[in-house]
């Protein structure tokens, strides 16, 4: 590894920071007062959906191998339960998907490196079954105050270059911009404008080269005890990255070293529209991942309620 990521490792390392069995990391951060205090940034009573369609027509384009767009198949369509079609019938689906193909959090375990797992769990507890550590289910019910964070509006754009790396001082700018302080148990939501070329169904273009959060801003999310991040973009972090022989170093100091939850694919064209006409950057976002128990990974439907 090198040096620059070994140091920030080390300096924003969570291990053992709620115990020595704790599998959720910087969530710990959302106490009962914070939720509270959230309710207070509900003034209009709008809503917002964050969630990308779940269809077969989702971003994934195989890069990931494995990680597909949802296939929905049909189990029953109008079928009679008793076999008389004037009484009950039903209608019935399923689906097969990658549980990261759609708006989605990682869970801790979704990354590793050196066997090392967040907090220490054990390698082994990875297996067919999946994360007996630290998986999705592990999150619970996640709400709490969330702050959107406009790069390139701070900046005077549209949407950011394609590959460009996040700073921390981006992100005290778009704090100051949208008139915010972050404080902690927030959940930090990190607009690129990247998401306009899925919208626009440039699944290549969404997906690479991408802007995406540096590893020097692992420190700011760390000083300002952020609770979840997540952004609009497929990879998370820039990409491609910031150094050749060293991939997704963002993902490992987040997920591993800080007990950080991110999430990729969150649509935040409508609300970034909405606070920059009145002027709220803050709201109550509920963001509880779908429980698959031992799951790397699940989908969520957030909502921001202003």
């Amino acid at each position: 590894m090198r040096d620059e990521f070994t140091q920030l490792a080390e300096k924003v390392n969570n291990w053992g920071r709620w115990g020595a069995d704790d599998e959720r990391g910087t969530l710990n951060f959302i106490s009962p007062e914070v939720v509270k205090a959230a309710a207070g940034s509900v003034r209009s009573g709008r809503t917002f959906s964050l969630a990308i369609p779940l269809s077969a027509d989702g971003p994934q384009i195989g890069m990931i191998p494995g990680r597909i767009n949802p296939l929905k198949t049909m189990l029953a369509i109008n079928d009679p339960m008793t076999g008389n079609i004037d009484e009950f019938c039903t209608s019935d689906d399923s689906v097969v998907m990658g549980l990261q193909s759609g708006t989605h959090w990682d869970s801790l375990a979704h990354a590793t490196y050196s066997n090392r797992i967040y907090n220490g769990a054990p390698i082994s507890s990875l297996s067919t079954r999946g994360a007996a550590k630290c998986g999705i289910d592990k999150v619970g019910a996640l709400v709490s105050r969330g702050v959107l964070l406009d790069i390139p509006r701070s900046k005077g754009l549209d949407k950011l270059e394609p590959g460009y790396a996040l700073t921390a001082a981006d992100l005290d700018a778009a704090a100051e911009f949208g008139k915010v302080t972050v404080r902690s148990g927030d959940i930090v939501l990190a607009r690129t404008g990247q998401m306009q070329l899925l919208h626009a169904g440039d699944k290549m273009g969404y997906t690479v080269p991408s802007p995406g959060f540096s590893m020097q801003t692992a420190q700011w999310l760390h000083d300002h005890e952020v609770a979840a991040v997540a952004n609009d973009t497929i990879v998370f972090e820039v990409f491609p990255g910031e150094y050749d022989d060293l991939p997704l170093p963002v993902h490992l100091l987040h997920l591993v070293e800080m007990g950080l939850t991110q999430g990729q694919n969150w649509d935040l064209e409508t609300l970034a529209a909405d606070c920059a006409a009145d002027g709220q950057y803050d709201f109550l976002l509920t963001a509880t991942p779908e429980p698959f128990v031992a799951g790397l990974g699940a989908p969520v439907a957030p909502v921001a309620v202003k």
